[in-house]
């Protein structure tokens, strides 16, 4: 007996075409501030192609076709960091300092933040691409019980996105190049969870092309917008424009944050909370189908998208999309509730020059009611990525992946 859960928002994946001679660059960002681990933070190689993102522990790895003299590190709220690349390529330690907006950089508005919206959701055909574009990207899906990883699901895929003028999906496509999946096979591990749509989410949950999602007029009528303080994104300031519910209607909402350039009104973050105050509208949502007899409990889902512009062409496109739901279950006459999280990530790892871009075709494509979960076997080879970027497990992470293998 499965749960089917369906997060109705966003999905990416992230890999990299096979290179003869690789250079691996490796290493760990952490804030110099407090030696914290910075996750989710942004390394790209200097032409902006070849890219991934850290993972929890703040570890990254990038395969690149040749040593570079630099590589680019930004994460939000942080100078941007250009590192030089010697004779070291691996344990690389990447320091990033916080970046405090001062008050020469705080510019107050005059304009209301739903004008603020407006004038970039006017701004899109000109700040993002007008061609269609092909990205090898990584995508993995991870299904927690408590603590404890149940299941692991990877895959490198391609994904092709139409002009953003066009602001819809329709012709955006993902095809599987290569995944793999590891299934808890304990005895007290009934209930298993799948995610439907899988590497289609990201399309679903790129908010600047999906006009459906949010950034529309009606939708953002549903809203109340409040202008926070300015924040920065690499050496980049950002308007940050809060969202809350203000009306209640017959689907649940989000909270949120945008993070808009203040120089040239592109969004380039957007993090959205569903509103879980009504549960059941929250379960309708997050929930496709369960076993009988189960009852389900929604307690948070919350999405990340971040958009990336690059320096050889000034357009801005999708970079990382970020899905964590939780949840409880618990079968009738159950005293305890079992809780899940079920965490979904892509990263674009790498853009196909322009010349090379090919649609994805029909049968070549996966469907957004396919369950990536269905389609994927192997683990136990060592080599399986190859020349493909990923980002890096943790540690709990590989960890994990060893005693799911040794059960086997």
């Amino acid at each position: 007996m499965r749960v089917v859960v369906s997060i109705l928002l966003f999905l990416v994946s992230v890999g990299l075409s096979a290179q003869s001679e690789l250079t691996v660059l490796s290493g760990r960002v952490v804030s110099r501030q407090d030696g914290r681990a910075l996750a989710h933070v942004s390394v790209s190689a200097p032409n902006e192609r070849v890219s991934t993102v850290t993972n929890d522990d703040g570890g990254f790895l990038l395969k690149v076709p040749s040593r570079p003299t630099h590589i680019t590190v930004s994460h939000l709220g942080y100078h941007t960091q250009r590192v030089s690349i010697g004779k070291k390529t691996e344990g690389l330690k990447v320091l990033l300092v916080p970046s405090a907006i001062m008050l020469a950089d705080v510019v107050v508005s005059a304009n209301d933040p739903m004008d603020v919206v407006r004038a970039a959701i006017s701004k899109i055909p000109e700040n993002y691409q007008l061609t269609p574009a092909l990205m090898h990207c990584f995508y993995r899906e991870t299904a927690q019980k408590g603590g404890r990883f149940i299941a692991v699901s990877e895959a490198v895929t391609d994904m092709y996105k139409t002009a953003y003028n066009y602001r819809t999906t329709h012709g955006d496509a993902v095809s599987i190049v290569k995944g793999r999946r590891l299934l808890s096979t304990r005895a007290k591990d009934t209930l298993g969870v799948k995610l439907m749509g899988g590497p289609v989410i990201p399309i679903m949950l790129d908010a600047v092309k999906n006009a459906e999602l949010l950034l529309n007029e009606e939708e953002l009528g549903l809203y109340d917008l409040k202008s926070e303080t300015p924040e920065r994104i690499g050496d980049r300031a950002q308007y940050v424009i809060s969202l809350k519910p203000r009306y209640r209607v017959d689907r649940p909402l989000f909270y949120g944050r945008l993070y808009i350039d203040q120089q040239t009104l592109t969004f380039t973050r957007v993090e959205i909370e569903l509103d879980m105050d009504d549960r059941l509208l929250a379960t309708d949502y997050m929930l496709v189908k369960k076993p009988r007899g189960l009852r389900f409990n929604p307690r948070k889902l919350t999405t990340v998208i971040n958009y990336r512009t690059s320096a050889e062409d000034h357009l801005t496109r999708l970079s990382y999309v970020r899905n964590e739901m939780r949840f409880k279950c618990d079968w009738k006459r159950r005293l305890f509730a079992s809780a899940y999280t079920v965490v979904s990530e892509m990263v674009v790892t790498e853009q196909v020059p322009a010349d090379s871009v090919r649609r994805i075709r029909g049968r070549d494509s996966f469907g957004p009611r396919d369950y990536f979960y269905d389609q994927a076997y192997f683990f136990d080879d060592p080599d399986f990525w190859g020349a493909y970027n990923i980002i890096e497990p943790t540690e709990s992470l590989e960890h994990a992946i060893d005693k799911l293998k040794k059960k086997r």
